[in-house]
């Protein structure tokens, strides 16, 4: 069960901070490194780990290539970690090649405002139903993890008055948020067939929900939370996502895992999530019963805590409480308004490093 990380970065220009579409040169500046791949906004790059046992082996990877990153660009550009630029125009650059151009001809006006950057964290985990038993059930656990890693309180120069606001921009295309229960292989490849007929998929890799199968990498892929200030609170995510998965496929190895929950209660955390984060208040998806979203954190870490622990990764799980109590987007506001924060993001990227 290890695993690996897909951390997207922003690219700001050096005197105005804000989005610059330099990824090409970036790219071409750290010497085609296989560490680092474009994505779909000319103004990010990504940040691509090996597989490793635990949060920390894999933050020591993160750190290492952060440095290298903002080393080899700093005539080009500074590198900054959140889910949203918190000033930038809604709309840019975007990359070319066959897979963007399509995104384009389908999507259009909304392509173009995919300004943003997750932290998409791989598990592997083996025996193919156990995998999407794991996905069905982990569904009902998105909301937490997005409060959890909420960076995002900026857009366009304004306070969206959300935590998670890149959730609203990510939902301008299909696809997008919790996904349904699969239930089998089958399944799967019936609703990627469809998909395929309608033309909107090209393959498996379009299936964009917050957490996915990933047969290219063997791996359930949680695509959920924003990207991270520092490695220390990426590190943080990190572990909660891998001690999580754990910990339900030793429930499914028990024979105890619930049957996944109704998407529609789901979402309704989800909303809360996206605009609260840790502040607002989560639903238990049996009873109703709400709960302070911070007590349902603090309660998931502590069921988490023996994993993470067996996992090598106990310290970075503790991190993970300093999120809670004081999320990125909490320690954006309080840095200023939105051209301060940015300011703020740059500047404490290497920060631990």
């Amino acid at each position: 069960m290890t695993v690996g990380v897909e951390e997207e970065l922003m690219l700001l220009d050096p005197a105005t901070l804000d989005l610059a579409p330099v990824a090409r040169e970036a790219l071409a500046a750290v010497g085609e490194d296989p560490r680092f791949k474009l994505e779909l906004p000319a103004s990010q790059l990504e940040i691509v780990t090996r597989a490793a046992a635990h949060a920390g082996e894999a933050a020591v990877q993160l750190a290492a290539a952060r440095r290298t990153l903002a080393e080899a660009i700093a005539d080009v550009a500074r590198p900054a970690g959140t889910g949203l630029h918190p000033f930038a125009a809604a709309a840019g650059q975007l990359n070319r090649g066959e897979r963007y151009d399509r995104t384009v001809r389908l999507y259009g006006p909304a392509a173009v405002r995919q300004l943003l950057c997750a932290l998409q964290v791989h598990v592997a985990v083996r025996g193919a139903d156990r995998a999407l038993a794991i996905h069905d059930a982990l569904r009902a656990y998105l909301p937490e993890l997005a409060a959890l890693a909420a960076n995002s309180p900026f857009h366009e120069g304004r306070d969206t008055g959300m935590a998670w606001a890149r959730s609203k921009v990510s939902e301008l295309l299909p696809r997008q948020g919790v996904p349904p229960a699969l239930g089998s292989w089958d399944a799967f490849a019936g609703e990627l067939r469809w998909g395929a007929a309608t033309e909107s998929l090209a393959d498996h890799r379009s299936w964009w929900w917050e957490v996915r199968p990933n047969p290219t990498f063997g791996t359930l892929e949680v695509r959920v939370p924003d990207a991270q200030i520092t490695v220390r609170d990426a590190a943080a995510v990190v572990a909660t996502v891998h001690a999580l998965v754990a910990w339900l496929a030793a429930r499914h190895d028990a024979g105890d895992l619930p049957a996944p929950a109704p998407t529609w209660r789901i979402e309704e955390n989800r909303w809360s999530a996206a605009h609260h984060g840790a502040r607002g208040e989560l639903v238990d998806l049996e009873t109703g019963a709400r709960l302070p979203a911070e007590r349902r954190l603090h309660e998931l870490l502590d069921t988490l805590e023996p994993v993470a622990a067996e996992q090598g990764a106990a310290a970075q799980l503790a991190a993970a409480r300093d999120l809670v109590e004081r999320s990125g987007a909490d320690r954006q506001r309080a840095a200023g308004d939105p051209r301060t924060a940015a300011a703020f993001l740059a500047d404490t990227f290497l920060t631990g490093v």
